[in-house]
Order: structure tokens, then C-alpha cells, then sequence
């Protein structure tokens, strides 16, 4: 199963957007119609990888909007840029989101005591390859770190590509901390603090911060991937969110969409054209002390 992009807009500015197709030629819903697991009998699953390693923007699956496309995040009219907190440039993985799966704010965890995000979970791929926007990829989950973010629960994934030369040495959580050390403490460090430059406080997570093992992440991701499914069962109302798709609802259900549908929702956007400039603030460094 492979899938590829094209990339519709004016990158860096509000229109740029990135379709997702998959082997047929068809467009497809990153967040919908890409599988969970791209190998259920060995546990691994597809990341739809949203910020490539070191680059600022805040790039994300559009849950909102038909296709959902993925986009730049928006704030006040403008868009969205990590800042540099020292000693951390940018993204410090590949980030991305697993598809089929959703974060329920209508469900309350019961091991962080806050709702979901209403959001694909959220994945931290420490890799050594830097992967590039729209990348669809197979990784090998190893834990997760349960970050509380404005009262939400956001869980973060730690997983490994499985084409990465490495993957087969990182099989749990320890592993990290034994092969790549400084990594999970940078990672929490990373979390805490990356909205303070924006006036925001610090966020905190659940279990003083601890990373949970592969047992505990794979069952977490499990979890959200059932409140993904009551979504189109519609045991859950979607609220805001877009669950039209091309491959995973039958024919006549509210939610499908026909090739021909999907083609035209992309016909409709500007094609890529000339790429806007990046502000200037983007490459400062924000330093506070801890």
C-alpha cells in the first residue's frame, strides 16, 4: 500500500494545502481512509508525518475541513510557527499523526482525569532519517508520554520508523533511554515549554511526566482508534469535525464520498504556485530560565 501528495496553494501562506492519494490515483483523507496499522499481525502502524525534524511551522491534519488536507495551523490571522526554545531548533522528531484514530473530548481518561483533544494522537518519531511533509510511514510504537495540555489529555507517541537501520535494536521504551540518552528528557522538556514564548504557561503531564511503556501506548492507541469507530458508527456525534472520505464508508452513507466529489473539492483550491516568505522571528531564539 503506498500513498503519495500534491500540494495545492502557496506554501508558507493561509491557502497552501496538502492532498493526500493513494495508489489508484484517488484522493483520500489522511485522517479516514489511510489504515491504522500498515501490519496488524506485527503491530505496526502508518504515521502520516505533518513536521518534518527541525522545521517550525505547526503543520496539521485538517480535521475540519473536506479531505482534511494538511494544513498550517492559524492563530489570529496568521500562521503558526514553533519558536526556537534553547537549546531545541524547531521540532526535535518528525511529528505526525496516526491515522484512524481520535482523541474524544467527551471522554474522560480515567489515568489522566481530562478529556481528549478531538484530535488524531499525536506521534514523536525519533528516526534518523528527516522525513518530509506528507510522508506516510510504517513505525514500531514504543511508549507514550501523556502531556495535559489547557486541561486536555494529548497524548504523545514515541515510535521508530521500521526502515530507520536501528528499528530493530528499539523495541520498548528502555531502549530509548539506553541508546539514545537525553532523548526522552529533552522530549518532556520540549513539551513543557514550547508554548511559553506565545504568553502561555508551562503544560504538564500525567504521571510526573513519566513515559509509559509499549504495552500501555499500544492499548492507548487501541482506545482511540474505538472512538474513531464510533464516529462513523455515529454513536458519537462528530461535531466539527469533516468524516467524508472515499474508501471507508459505503456507498450512500452520509460520509462517503464519490472519486469524482473528491476531485472536485481539490479542483476548487488554487494550484501551487509561488512559495510566501518565512517571517524573520522564525529563526530566534527564545531563552527563559527553567
Amino acid at each position: 500500500m503506498s500513498f503519495s501528495t500534491e500540494e495545492r496553494g502557496n506554501p508558507n501562506t493561509l491557502n497552501y494545502r496538502v492532498y493526500f492519494k493513494n495508489s489508484d490515483g484517488k484522493y483520500i483523507s489522511p485522517f479516514h481512509d489511510i489504515p491504522m496499522y500498515a501490519d496488524e499481525d506485527q503491530i505496526i502502524f502508518h504515521m502520516v508525518v505533518e513536521v518534518p525534524r527541525w522545521t517550525n511551522a505547526k503543520m496539521e491534519i485538517a480535521t475540519k475541513d473536506p479531505l482534511n488536507p494538511i494544513k498550517q495551523d492559524v492563530k489570529k490571522g496568521n500562521l503558526r510557527y514553533v519558536a526556537n526554545v534553547f537549546p531545541h531548533k524547531g521540532y526535535i522528531w518528525n511529528y505526525g499523526a496516526i491515522p484512524q484514530t481520535w482523541e474524544d473530548p467527551g471522554h474522560t481518561d480515567c489515568d489522566t482525569g481530562c478529556c481528549g483533544d478531538n484530535d488524531p494522537i499525536d506521534v514523536c518519531e525519533i528516526g534518523s532519517k528527516v522525513c518530509s511533509r506528507g510522508d506516510v510511514i510504517k513505525v514500531k510504537v514504543l511508549g507514550v508520554l501523556a502531556m495535559i495540555d489547557e486541561g486536555e489529555t494529548d497524548w504523545k507517541v514515541i515510535a521508530i520508523n521500521t526502515d530507520d537501520p536501528e528499528a530493530k535494536d528499539f523495541n520498548d521504551i528502555t531502549d530509548v533511554q539506553r541508546l539514545k540518552p537525553g532523548y526522552l528528557e529533552a522530549t518532556v522538556d520540549w513539551f513543557r515549554r514550547y508554548k511559553v514564548p506565545d504568553g502561555k504557561p508551562e503544560n504538564k503531564f500525567a504521571f510526573n511526566g513519566e513515559f509509559k511503556d509499549k504495552e500501555f501506548a499500544i492499548k492507548t492507541i487501541k482506545s482511540t482508534h474505538e472512538f474513531w469507530k464510533a464516529l462513523f458508527s455515529k454513536q458519537t456525534n462528530a461535531g466539527e469535525l469533516n468524516c467524508k472520505n472515499t474508501c471507508v464508508s459505503e456507498a450512500g452513507s452520509a460520509f462517503c464520498l464519490s472519486p469524482e466529489e473528491a476531485k472536485a473539492i481539490v479542483e476548487k483550491t488554487s494550484p501551487c504556485g509561488n512559495t510566501g516568505l518565512i517571517p524573520d522571528s522564525v529563526d530566534k531564539w527564545f531563552y527563559y530560565e527553567k
